[in-house]
């Protein structure tokens, strides 16, 4: 009986030391492939904890091909303090990033992110401070972009708009939802003395190759929709709740029902939103 149990804890033991070894041993891009899955903050704050083969790891670019920090930043709330998480971990991804999620950026990071940004895919930064002029220098930069939020954006305007579009031509998903307007929403039929196609004419002139489209509480009216149905051609989403300046007249309401998405201007948009703007230093300390 004792031999029998003594013989089961020697197995045990070997197990333990095969699996660690195992683990130890892995190659670091197998490692990165188990650690992407894990949110960014347990990446940095508890897996490079473990041993010195998953801190390499982390401190690699193989953990960074993704950067998706969104919900940290909206805890964090910092400009200053988000700015510098975004470029630490773009030095860390050595230009190997693809995607970047992240909240509230600064034309700091943004610079950092589009001279390392060749092989970045999505760019996701809503409420961001960057500005056109940044917007103007770097879009060329950003060439193989294909999904684009700048929701919220408000320093982006018409120009920095263009400047996407005429330089990001693999743009198949735009998201440039804005606040509400201040004015009160208009009863249908009756259009707002504030219109402006100018952005939904940009859109339409130089983003022809969009799939996906979200301009919730935009200000153009027909005319602007019109220009993006037309040219196009491709469009099977599109959001534009609370677009209350349009009258959808002619056929326009019949070929938005035709896409396989369409969310009109007068559903109810949901505005419960709460952001906290508590920070969390701790986070930006790990990446040192």
């Amino acid at each position: 009986m004792s031999g029998s149990i003594n013989k089961r804890v020697r197995c045990n033991e070997l197990d333990e030391e095969v699996v660690g070894g195992r683990w130890e041993g892995l190659n670091p891009e197998v490692l990165a492939v188990i650690f992407v899955r894990l949110p960014a903050e347990e990446r940095l704050r508890t897996v490079a904890l473990v041993c010195r083969s998953w801190l390499e790891t982390v401190a690699g670019p193989y953990c960074w091909t993704e950067i998706d920090i969104e919900q940290w930043c909206r805890r964090c709330n910092r400009l200053e303090i988000i700015d510098l998480a975004v470029r630490k971990l773009v030095r860390r991804s050595k230009g190997t990033f693809r995607r970047l999620s992240a909240y509230k950026l600064g034309d700091g990071a943004f610079s950092s992110l589009a001279n390392c940004g060749k092989s970045l895919k999505v760019l996701q930064i809503p409420m961001s401070e960057v500005t056109d002029k940044m917007v103007q220098k770097h879009a060329e930069s950003l060439a193989n972009i294909s999904v684009l939020d700048i929701s919220y954006c408000l320093k982006i305007t018409s120009k920095g708009l263009e400047s996407f579009g005429k330089q990001c031509k693999s743009l198949t998903h735009l998201k440039r939802n804005m606040p509400p307007p201040e004015w009160e929403r208009p009863a249908p039929g009756s259009a707002s003395s504030r219109v402006d196609d100018t952005e939904a004419m940009i859109i339409a002139n130089t983003m022809t190759g969009l799939h996906q489209l979200e301009l919730c509480f935009g200000r153009f009216g027909d005319r602007g929709l019109h220009a993006l149905l037309t040219h196009c051609e491709k469009l099977s989403h599109l959001d534009i709740q609370g677009c209350w300046n349009l009258e959808l007249e002619g056929d326009l309401e019949e070929k938005c029902e035709q896409l396989a998405v369409y969310r009109s201007p007068w559903i109810d948009y949901d505005e419960d939103v709460v952001l906290s703007d508590s920070s969390d230093e701790s986070y930006l300390d790990s990446l040192s």
